[in-house]
């Protein structure tokens, strides 16, 4: 028969494990969307690159929906390429944040199953 101890252990060191799971899958959700986000920004880069290159005089199209139109104003594209970037980027900071801290938390909770 085990101990009262032996129990109390076996119940912690699933507590531990289980804990383990959820973070470890939170960390890999987390790292999805930083890919996610990574290619939306090369995209954005590689679209603000195109129409900075684009001569003047050849037209530019926007999708919107189904549709394509024709953008007159070529700076007010530019402003709105930028907004999204900025904040896809400020939404990366964030999610390398949480990545730092879930693989910190990760971390300190492989050692606390490794020493039970």
């Amino acid at each position: 028969m085990q101990s009262e101890n032996q129990v109390t252990s076996m119940n912690a060191n699933n507590d531990i494990a289980e804990a383990l799971k959820a973070v470890a899958q939170e960390l890999q959700a987390t790292l999805a969307q930083m890919q996610n986000v990574t290619t939306q920004l090369s995209e954005l880069t590689i679209t603000i690159d195109a129409l900075s290159s684009q001569h003047p005089s050849k037209p530019v199209y926007r999708a919107i929906g189904s549709l394509l139109l024709e953008v007159e104003d070529r700076e007010s594209l530019k402003g709105d390429l930028g907004l999204t970037m900025n904040s896809f980027q400020e939404h990366m900071d964030r999610l390398s944040s949480k990545e730092k801290e879930l693989r910190e938390k990760y971390d300190a909770l492989v050692r606390a199953y490794e020493s039970q």
